[in-house]
């Protein structure tokens, strides 16, 4: 058997569970055995993205002890979608060069 921690966090609150599982178990199964998609309705077991320590892994990944699952949530803009709307409204603005994208001299 090992230990594992699995995590899911919202903007204003945390949920974190300790569980025991035995050797070979998947992140897919340790976050079901965990018991967490009960105690979070907000959780999509159909669509997880899990992370062992800031790093993603696959539902597949065999859990190690001490592991910890996060278990993340969709993003909600697309961060290149984001930096380009600002970099539009910059240039509009005249903070930006409309040219080169930089400062105006």
């Amino acid at each position: 058997m090992i230990n594992i921690e699995v995590v899911f966090a919202l903007p204003t609150t945390a949920t974190s569970l300790s569980i025991e599982v035995p050797q070979g178990t998947t992140a897919e199964q340790g976050v079901i055995q965990s018991g967490i998609i009960e105690k979070c309705p907000e959780i999509d077991p159909t669509a997880l993205t899990l992370g062992v320590w800031n790093r993603t892994v696959k539902a597949n990944y065999e859990l190690k002890e001490g592991d910890r699952i996060e278990i993340y949530r969709p993003l909600i803009a697309d961060p290149k979608d984001a930096r380009r709307k600002r970099a539009e409204k910059a240039k509009e603005e005249g903070r930006a060069n409309k040219i080169t994208g930089g400062r105006p001299l």
